[in-house]
């Protein structure tokens, strides 16, 4: 390569497409030592591979071992691995969606004391020992170290060939061609597929599709009435799509899996989704969906209903505002009148009745406001969480819920405590008035393994939680975001944690609460973010023998963090520290100890800014001294 550096760029590209395979890196090396050294032959090779493997006799044996691979897998796996060629090229494929689409697609059944969700999970990794899937990571945060999954390149021409052939999976995209079967199960849409209705209904016989799942933008037409036999409806992260696209969803009696993930211009579901009673999972986290419909409680069969954004900071757009007032007004009944005013003048004073267009945006707009924003600032609901119908509590399916708001009345947290097969539960305004009974709840759910409770405003979760008496057991995942004060004393006794989350909680005695936290036998992963801690001056110390079980640590950001100090011997397995600070207040000798943990593969500052030189400089050093060499990353 040194005497053909113009090379180097496609000789990566093509190696990337080998993902570490040894026969197809040694037998491509091959193939391309006979090609002439020039960038436009490896350019051809990289962007034909696909034909190359099947068309070039010196590469076919790359494509005939891989395929032995398929062939040797069992009946239930082959079925899985072909339905991953729905997803684009490089696409990182969540673990837990894959595992909810499998198990409505019926891919799984539970066996024994395993459910079907277990079962599919153990393909899911089978797939990964087999190295016919390669795992990933989206998130740092997740419990699980394989949290989603990719598909290599030469893999993945495999998985497109083999389920053309059985009449599988169908990806209609730009250029492609006309299904002549006509009896595809799965239809994926791809974002640069730009044909018409016509074009859309006669390319496959929709009647026998059994997935539909949407990549990009959204036309009105792809669900249609012929679909009587979808199982999965996937739109995540669908652009364009509004609510009165969704009002025939009804219509798809046999649909279990509907996922609106991120279509943020969804602000409430039909009451016709009443109809589909086979429905397992409802994912609507993403969208400005704040309250459900009466009519859901009729899924009983639902086991999973994702809702809110757990990851955006709970804003008091009240309080915001109010700031900015005189103070005599600085209420909600003058705020949301003032606001209301002011609304209502721009959408409603005379202007230009004859552009109908600009007229409907201006609507769309003042009814977001009505049912999002108003609601928002008296507090009534909150963008992050969703208002539930009485009668939630006949869904005994449901394994997980949240995030749920609270604040309404005590009379959801009755029918939440009936649903006593909850593994995952995420809650909102949880305030004094309510707190007795929101511990009285989570005493009872035995079998809550992750929970996740936030709260607004000055008071937040301030004495809320300190009632509870015997927290659940099988408590794997913690958040907390809201004002605590003061740690709660059976956080110490939670002996199977493994993710704790703070955010917002104002601790005032860090030493005490760093303490206790240090001692937790399984803790892998602590997030300690925003207002985390209160005081002038913030020391975070790491004790010798304490944090055994520490892999990930998050510290981002921490107002007045002056110093954070790893004593030899603590975090013995430490191997990610992710860091965010302002970049104008930090100085070298905030971290101090790095160089004795004896785990750490990466220090991750988060923040784009330039940081100090000295920082930086002091940090490296530290990092060089380390045995393990870990590496110092931006993002």
């Amino acid at each position: 390569m040194d005497k053909h550096p113009e090379l180097y760029e496609d000789a990566e590209l093509i190696l990337k497409k080998c993902y570490g395979l040894p026969l197809a890196i040694v037998t491509i090396g091959g193939f391309l030592a006979k090609q002439p050294k020039t960038a436009i032959e490896w350019r051809k090779l990289n962007e034909n591979i696909s034909a190359e493997l099947e068309l070039n006799p010196e590469l076919e044996v790359i494509r005939s071992i891989l395929g032995k691979s398929y062939d040797g897998l069992p009946y239930h796996l082959k079925s899985c691995f072909l339905y991953l060629s729905i997803f684009p090229e490089d696409h990182k494929i969540s673990r837990r969606c894959l595992i909810r689409r499998w198990t409505a697609e019926g891919y799984s059944r539970e066996i024994r004391e395993k459910s079907a969700e277990e079962i599919a999970d153990s393909y899911f990794m089978e797939l990964i020992e087999r190295s016919m899937i390669l795992p990933s990571q989206q998130s740092i945060h997740s419990r699980k170290k394989i949290d989603s999954c990719q598909v290599h390149d030469l893999m993945r021409e495999i998985s497109i060939s083999k389920s053309t052939e059985e009449n599988l999976v169908f990806r209609l995209e730009e250029g492609c061609c006309s299904n002549t079967q006509g009896t595809v199960r799965h239809l994926a849409v791809s974002s640069n597929w730009r044909r018409d209705k016509s074009e859309f209904e006669s390319v496959v016989d929709l009647s026998r599709i059994r997935s539909l799942t949407v990549f990009g933008k959204w036309r009105p037409f792809f669900i249609s009435d012929k679909m009587r036999l979808l199982r999965v409806l996937d739109l995540e992260g669908t652009s364009d799509l509004v609510n009165h696209h969704l009002q025939h969803i009804g219509k798809l009696l046999h649909l279990k899996y509907l996922s609106l993930r991120d279509c943020s211009s969804i602000t409430h579901l039909p009451d016709s989704l009443c109809n589909v009673r086979q429905l397992q999972t409802l994912d609507i986290t993403g969208t400005k969906i704040t309250k459900l419909p009466t009519t859901i409680t009729k899924l009983r069969k639902l086991e999973y209903l994702r809702s809110g954004n757990a990851g955006a900071n709970e804003v008091n757009l009240h309080d915001n505002i109010a700031e900015a007032m005189p103070k005599p007004m600085q209420n909600k009944l003058c705020v949301s009148t003032l606001i209301s005013a002011v609304v209502c003048w721009h959408f409603f004073a005379p202007h230009d009745f004859n552009d109908d267009e600009g007229n409907r945006n201006e609507f769309l707009t003042c009814t977001m406001f009505c049912s999002l924003v108003l609601p928002a600032i008296l507090g009534v609901t909150s963008p992050n969480c969703v208002v539930v119908p009485q009668g939630i509590s006949k869904l005994k399916a449901l394994q997980t819920l949240g995030i749920v708001n609270l604040a309404r009345g005590k009379d959801v947290l009755l029918e939440i405590k009936r649903l006593t097969q909850l593994r995952k539960l995420g809650v909102a305004g949880v305030n004094m008035k309510n707190s007795q009974e929101f511990c009285s709840v989570l005493a009872d759910l035995t079998s809550l393994e992750s929970l996740l409770v936030q709260s607004r405003g000055e008071q937040g979760l301030y004495g809320c939680l300190d009632v509870l008496s015997s927290p659940p057991k099988n408590m794997q995942s913690l958040k907390l975001y809201g004002n605590l004060g003061k740690l709660p004393e059976w956080i110490e006794r939670l002996h199977n944690l493994v993710k704790l989350s703070l955010r917002s909680s104002r601790i005032l005695d860090q030493g005490a609460a760093m303490q206790v936290l240090g001692k937790l036998p399984n803790l892998a992963i602590l997030r300690l973010q925003e207002k985390s801690f209160e005081g002038e001056e913030l020391c975070l110390y790491f004790h010798k023998e304490a944090f055994t079980t520490l892999m990930t640590l998050e510290l981002v950001p921490l107002e007045n963090l002056k110093s954070v100090t790893f004593e030899q011997g603590t975090s013995p397995k430490l191997e990610l520290l992710q860091f965010r600070g302002s970049s104008d207040e930090i100085n070298d000798g905030l971290f101090s100890g790095l160089a004795s943990l004896p785990s750490l593969k990466e220090f991750m500052l988060q923040n784009n800014d330039k940081y100090k030189d000295e920082f930086l400089k002091d940090v490296k050093a530290q990092l060089a001294e380390n045995p393990r060499a870990p590496v110092l990353k931006r993002n």
